[in-house]
């Protein structure tokens, strides 16, 4: 019984939902068909018709479940979240928390969008997904899409928006009533908006990744990106610039990469552009199919834009100039003429790839073998072309220039592309280490054109197929056109002479040239010599006659083997030994002229000259002759040398002799030239001291002349001191003439003054009076004009009977009978 009851209890316990906070549960009535909702904090037991489930988002039905599989959390979005919510209850309820919920009205097929903070349970049937709210930089954009029309009008202010720059508000600009079309993406740009949450009406479409935030392209300078839209037409886009595509757009991507760096170019790059769409640009037109080639020259940073596409050769998308050095060349073939032309260095050449192509020239084994002798490394590098050649269909003798490239080429420009596409940023970076600069190295002998280097002294005949021919002398290096080659002769070797030992070349050596050869003679007297000669040729005048003559050197040989045979006929064998070089040089070089010089001989089928000849060796046939003649040449040797002995002799006698002579001749000479030079220094002593008597005379006269001219000095200093005394006295003597002339107006006055008061007296008293009057004016008077007098040099009395002459006091001064007064004054009578 016991146990009974613990498995009824246990069974019990076992149909009891306990849901704890924030947990709820579906459970199925299965005689009604009803599906409850319990929200916890709930505790209930459940009948046996009760059965737990959940809801199948795949299935859309509600399936079977435990207890404890039915439990589920509620749906919470904290703040800053949003919940998307599908089928919300048309009263826009919620199951409430503690109780038991029935299912209400649904609309189904709707969706919803419910901003947080917000937590409530689900009523079966519904689905809701979690959302974080879109936090968005500035080259951060959302790409939403309008799912329903009159709900996204209805609802589009209740959008969570916050602009980027606070206190603006974008959303007017963002979103646009007219823009809410069902079914229209629009995008949100983190540019405007830095916090978005769709209103209902609206969600945000996740890209392939499932990411909702999607990430613009940040162009830096130098940079563009490509946007491709829906209707196959692209924008190309320049930075610096935060680029957000259309709704319809998308990027370009090229190994995951949306952006790309500008071209690059600079006088000696460009690239090859055909236009694919017409389009005007400074005046010009330019129509669909036009080619164009752009260079540094024309912009030196290029940028793709919607009318071109670039023609690519290749992988390579630049073209590059090619270095010409002095003295090389290249072949450029023009592809609307086909014309092949020479591209002369020094240069930096970039070939126009509309209309020119770089060919080289293949040269067969026989052409190498006879232009460049003893050129093994031309000779296998022809070789490689030839191999080249021989795999282009329909190849001529030109090999262009791409298909023999080295590979050391190929990866230089492979490097310069990965440098060009791993290039990040405007910086500068800087070591403290010495950085070593570029350097390259330069080897284009095979390259280009070929060359034929003529040395000094050679000449070499170039022919072209147009018959034309000219001569090219050295030292010169020559370019061959595309049609020329050299003309090749064919001359004897050897010695003797002959025709059936030959070398092919097409040099011509012109100056200092070297023939040698053998004659065999015979003279007068029937013996055979045996000639061993080298004759020095030039070649002169015109040169398009030098190479008139194939094969100059059995034609000179030939020639001159006639020349001598019949001159060392005319000589018996003693004289021709004896003479053999002086015999040859005239009958080859000519009798020497007045000035010693030899005129050569001149060759006018081609203008060669023989200017010398060197007889190397004269050997005579018959050695019993050979024998005698040496041994005659040996006794007139022995004779010349005693004669020339006895000579030497003679001559150091008469040179002994002579030097005696000579070293008395020095001895009287030099005594000669001593008394020469005594007889000088005596004549220059004489004149030293007769200029020193002369120099002593001089002084003396003009220290003369300095004291009479010191004493004329002195007289005029002293007539002028004598002149301003005499001055000064007539001075003192004027002033005291003045004086006295004042003060005898005084007296005057003082004498009327009297008479008028004196009237009464008589006439012998005034007389006496008077008389009396003018003695003592007379006196005073003398006393005062004695100084005067004696300066004077005359006597009182004369000088004051001149100077009161007509006065009344004339008659006081007349002269005294008997003699004078003193100082020369009469005394009164």
């Amino acid at each position: 019984m016991a146990d009974d009851r613990d498995r009824d209890r246990d069974r019990g316990r076992e149909r009891d939902l306990v849901l704890a906070p924030n947990e709820f549960a579906f459970i199925s009535d299965e005689t009604k068909g009803n599906i409850n909702v319990y929200v916890g904090p709930h505790k209930t037991s459940l009948a046996n018709t009760d059965r737990p489930v959940v809801f199948n988002s795949s299935t859309k039905r509600f399936d079977r479940t435990t207890l404890e599989g039915a439990l589920q959390t509620l749906s919470v979005a904290p703040e800053g979240w949003y919940l998307v919510l599908k089928n919300p209850a048309r009263d826009k309820s919620h199951p409430r928390t503690g109780a038991l919920n029935n299912l209400p009205d649904l609309e189904v097929g709707r969706k919803v969008n419910i901003p947080g903070p917000i937590s409530f349970a689900q009523w079966p049937g519904q689905m809701v997904r979690v959302l974080q709210g879109h936090n968005l930089r500035s080259n951060q954009y959302l790409v939403v899409r309008v799912y329903d029309e009159e709900a996204a009008k209805a609802n589009w202010k209740n959008a969570v928006m916050k602009p980027q720059t606070p206190g603006e508000d974008g959303g007017d600009e963002v979103l646009r009533e007219e823009d809410l079309t069902m079914g229209k993406l629009l995008v949100i740009k983190g540019t405007d908006v830095s916090f978005y949450i769709p209103p209902t009406g609206i969600e945000v479409v996740p890209d392939a990744s499932g990411s909702y935030v999607r990430s613009a392209v940040t162009l830096e300078r130098l940079e563009y990106c490509i946007l491709l839209d829906e209707d196959g037409n692209k924008r190309f886009i320049r930075g610096p610039a935060v680029v957000f595509p259309r709704p319809t757009e998308a990027f370009v991507e090229r190994g995951e990469a949306r952006k790309f760096r500008a071209i690059e170019l600079n006088e000696n790059s460009g690239i090859y552009v055909k236009v694919i769409a017409p389009y005007e640009e400074n005046g010009k037109s330019y129509g669909i199919g036009d080619e164009l080639f752009v260079t540094g020259r024309d912009q030196m940073i290029y940028f793709p834009r919607t009318e071109h596409a670039i023609i690519k050769y290749g992988e390579h998308e630049i073209h590059y100039s090619i270095a010409i050095p002095a003295g090389e060349a290249r072949y450029v073939l023009d592809r609307h003429t086909g014309k092949i032309r020479l591209e002369r260095g020094p240069s930096i050449f970039l070939p126009d790839p509309r209309r020119e192509v770089i060919v080289r020239r293949v040269l067969d084994a026989r052409q190498v073998a006879l232009w460049f002798p003893g050129n093994r490394e031309a000779l296998e590098h022809n070789a490689q072309l030839q191999a080249v050649k021989s795999k282009q269909p329909g190849a001529s003798e030109y090999v262009v220039e791409k298909d023999s490239r080295k590979p050391a080429a190929e990866k230089e420009a492979r490097a310069r592309e990965e440098a060009k596409s791993t290039f990040a940023g405007d910086d500068f970076m800087r070591t403290q280490t010495y950085t070593a600069p570029r350097t390259i190295v330069l080897d284009t002998r095979y390259d280009g054109a070929v060359a034929i280097g003529v040395w000094t002294g050679y000449a070499v005949m170039v022919v072209r197929k147009t018959g034309e021919r000219r001569v090219v002398v050295g030292p010169d290096t020559h370019l061959l056109e595309y049609d020329e080659t050299l003309q090749a002769m064919d001359l004897s070797t050897g010695t003797p002479k002959t025709d059936d030992n030959v070398t092919r070349t097409v040099y011509l050596r012109v100056l200092n040239n070297k023939v040698s050869d053998v004659v065999e003679a015979e003279t007068r007297d029937l013996v055979r010599v045996r000639l061993r000669l080298s004759y020095r040729v030039n070649f002169e005048g015109d040169p398009a006659r030098w190479f008139d003559v194939e094969n100059y050197v059995k034609f000179l040989t030939d020639h001159l083997r006639s020349l001598i045979r019949h001159a060392v006929k005319q000589q018996g064998i003693e004289a021709f030994y004896a003479g053999a070089v002086s015999v040859l040089r005239d009958v080859i070089l000519g009798h020497q002229g007045e000035d010693g010089k030899r005129p050569g001989r001149l060759f006018e089928e081609n203008g060669m000259r023989v200017y010398d000849v060197e007889v190397l060796d004269v050997t005579i046939g018959d050695d019993a002759i050979a024998a005698l003649l040496v041994g005659a040449q040996q006794d007139a040797v022995r004779q010349a040398l005693t004669i020339a002995a006895e000579r030497r002799r003679v001559e150091l006698t008469r040179e002994s002799e002579g030097s005696r002579q000579e070293i008395l001749d020095l001895e009287s000479t030099t005594r000669i030239k001593q008394l020469a030079l005594r007889m000088r220094e005596l004549e220059r002593q004489r004149e030293v001291d007769l200029a020193q008597v002369d120099s002593e005379a001089e002084v003396r006269k003009r220290k003369q002349a300095g004291q009479l001219a010191e004493q004329e000095a002195v007289n005029g200093i002293h007539l002028a001191e004598l002149g301003r005394r005499r001055a000064a006295a007539e001075l003192d003597l004027d002033v005291a003439q003045r004086e006295l002339e004042q003060r005898l107006r005084e007296i005057e006055a003082d004498v009327r003054a009297l008479v008028g008061k004196a009237g009464a007296i008589s006439p012998d008293l005034v007389a006496a009076l008077q008389s009396f009057s003018d003695r003592a004016l007379a006196e005073r008077v003398a006393q005062s004009m004695a100084p005067l007098a004696i300066l004077g040099g005359e006597s009182v009395s004369e000088v004051l009977g001149r100077l009161l002459k007509g006065t009344p006091l004339a008659r006081v001064l007349g002269p005294a009978e008997g003699g004078g007064g003193e100082n020369g004054v009469s005394a009164p009578a």
